[in-house]
């Protein structure tokens, strides 16, 4: 097992066999729109959700119908999507060059105040693929409501090889 204090791997697709780690399928849109656009060295990746093999796993609002704990578990489903996604657009996660940016959107009960401990789970697992070098930049963002009645939503922006 890989953590972040042990000397990492060289790539982003060792670490993945590494921690034991197999990607699903890679998502299809669930709407009029597509998964990820490149834009020069700019990979942008739609909102992902926790699905699996088309189908949410997760439904309600944390601090109401969920905990704390289901949410991780939402946003570690959501996470593997958006690496799967990624290495369907690039070919190898290997091309990733940085983790720019991270956006986590979660439908909570009015005083759920957790949100960046539940946001966590995504960016460890970002952090224990690419490296500690290539963390992002994170907005957590606390909403009424998101997509289908999903707990969490999660947007990636990565910087890829030409």
């Amino acid at each position: 097992m890989v953590s972040p204090s042990s000397p990492q791997p060289a790539s982003a697709e060792r670490r993945l066999r590494d921690l034991g780690i197999v990607l699903p399928k890679a998502p299809h849109p669930l709407g009029a729109y597509v998964e990820a656009v490149q834009s020069g060295n700019l990979l942008f990746l739609s909102g992902m959700l926790p699905v699996k093999d088309g189908k949410l796993q997760f439904v309600g609002r944390l601090g109401k119908e969920l905990d704390e704990s289901a949410g991780q578990e939402a946003l570690r489903t959501a996470t593997l999507n958006v690496l799967s996604a990624a290495k369907a657009h690039v070919g190898s996660l290997d091309r990733v060059t940085r983790v720019v940016s991270v956006k986590v959107y979660m439908a909570t009960e009015g005083d759920f105040y957790n949100q960046p401990i539940v946001a966590d789970a995504a960016s460890e697992i970002l952090r224990d693929v690419f490296g500690e070098d290539k963390m992002s930049v994170r907005s957590v963002l606390g909403v009424a409501a998101l997509p289908l009645g999903t707990p969490v939503m999660l947007e990636v922006m990565f910087e890829v090889e030409s």
